[in-house]
C-alpha cells in the first residue's frame, strides 16, 4: 500500500512538473536595412553634357 501512494504522489509530482511543457524560444529575424546611394546620378549628368556638347558641334 505504501509503494502505491508513492507512486502515486510521484506520478502528480512528475505531471504537474511538466505541466507547461518546454517551449521552444522564438527568434525574431534580425532586420537588415540596405543602404542606398544614387551613384547613377554621377554618370548621367556627365553624359547629358557630352551630349548637348555634341548637338552642339554638330550644328
Amino acid at each position: 500500500m505504501k509503494k502505491l501512494a508513492l507512486a502515486a504522489a510521484l506520478s502528480v509530482a512528475a505531471s504537474t512538473a511538466f505541466a507547461g511543457g518546454m517551449a521552444e524560444p522564438v527568434m525574431e529575424p534580425a532586420v537588415v536595412e540596405a543602404a542606398t546611394s544614387s551613384s547613377a546620378g554621377g554618370i548621367v549628368i556627365p553624359l547629358l553634357l557630352l551630349l548637348v556638347v555634341a548637338a552642339a558641334a554638330s550644328r
